[in-house]
Order: structure tokens, then C-alpha cells, then sequence
């Protein structure tokens, strides 16, 4: 196979696997009702006027399925995480006392798990539309190929593969969202 034909495929590879773990990422924020460190993984905290991720002013930990524990490393950083958790529009309510953050996650409602659900079926979409983007483009350098004197046959086999590439993305986009809505589900 011709090295540019190999050099498009392998591109359309990548731009689909950063499209996967963009939607591993953002399914790991669509909270299911169990604790789960990553919940508040993209809190960020005033630390001495800089922005800082929670992970590196405390550590998080998940006592029992329904808490988490913050400790922060410095007592004087209490408060501010405190108000970082409140302000970061997650929904949580802190629990300070003195020493130790604590964040009970409430049982989601039927609802809510609705809701959860419908957000999670929005990312996979979209990280679908992301694959379907890689593979449009990928076509498009290809048939520009053909007129820099690639045979229609290499071309075709071409298409063929980023097909199955994107066929076999698009089945995994799935299987992460069958997996990712039993969580949400199961109460």
C-alpha cells in the first residue's frame, strides 16, 4: 500500500482514538450515585492566587460508596476547597469539620438517572460525529490522491479500511455507553 494511503489511515486512527478518550474523559464526569474520585477531579483551587487542580493541594479518598473524603495538606487550605467544591456547579455540599472535607453523593432519583442517561447518550454522539469527521476527511485526501496518480483500485481498499476503522470505533463508542448506562442505572 502506498505510504501516503498508510500515513491517511494511520491519522484517521489517532483523530478517532482522541475522540474515544475525549468520550472516556467526559463519561467519567457523568456521575452514577456511588463516590468516585474522579467527580471532583476537575475542581481547581486558590492556592496563593494561582489555580490549582484539587489533586495537588489534598488528597481525595472514598471512605464508603456514598462519601468522599478530602484532605487537604495544608489546614489553612480548608476553606478555599471548601468554596471550590460549592462553586464548581457539581452539585455537592460540603461537610467541613476542621480537619477532613467530606462529601456525602446523594441516591440519584429515577429522574435524574433519566437525565444522567440522555447525557451520557449526547457524548457518545458526539464522540461518533467526531469518528464519522475523521473518516469524511480522511476520504477527502484520499480521492485528492487519485488525481496525484494513485490507482481507483488502492483508493477503494483505501475507503474500505477507514470503514471498518470507523465501524469498529463507532461499536466501541457503544459498548462505552451500554457500560456507562448500567452504572447510571443500577441503583
Amino acid at each position: 500500500m502506498n505510504e501516503e494511503v498508510q500515513m491517511y489511515l494511520e491519522d484517521a486512527k489517532e483523530k478517532m482514538d482522541a475522540a474515544i478518550g475525549h468520550l472516556e474523559t467526559e463519561l467519567v464526569k457523568i456521575r452514577a450515585g456511588k463516590a468516585n474520585v474522579n467527580m471532583i477531579a476537575g475542581v481547581t483551587v486558590d492556592y496563593y492566587g494561582s489555580m490549582v487542580p484539587l489533586s495537588q493541594v489534598a488528597n481525595v479518598s472514598v471512605p464508603d460508596p456514598r462519601t468522599l473524603a478530602v484532605q487537604p495538606w495544608e489546614r489553612a487550605m480548608l476553606v478555599p476547597i471548601e468554596k471550590a467544591i460549592m462553586n464548581s456547579n457539581l452539585g455537592f455540599n460540603p461537610d467541613n469539620n476542621g480537619e477532613i472535607i467530606r462529601i456525602n453523593i446523594p441516591a440519584l432519583t429515577e429522574e435524574r438517572r433519566n437525565d444522567l442517561a440522555k447525557q451520557a447518550k449526547a457524548e457518545c454522539e458526539n464522540a461518533k460525529v467526531s469518528v464519522r469527521n475523521a473518516r469524511r476527511d480522511t476520504i477527502v485526501e484520499l480521492k485528492k490522491l487519485i488525481k496525484e496518480g494513485l490507482s481507483e483500485d488502492l483508493e477503494k481498499d483505501a475507503e474500505n479500511d477507514v470503514q471498518k476503522l470507523t465501524d469498529a470505533y463507532g461499536k466501541k463508542i457503544e459498548e462505552l455507553l451500554l457500560v456507562k448506562e448500567k452504572d447510571i442505572m443500577t441503583i
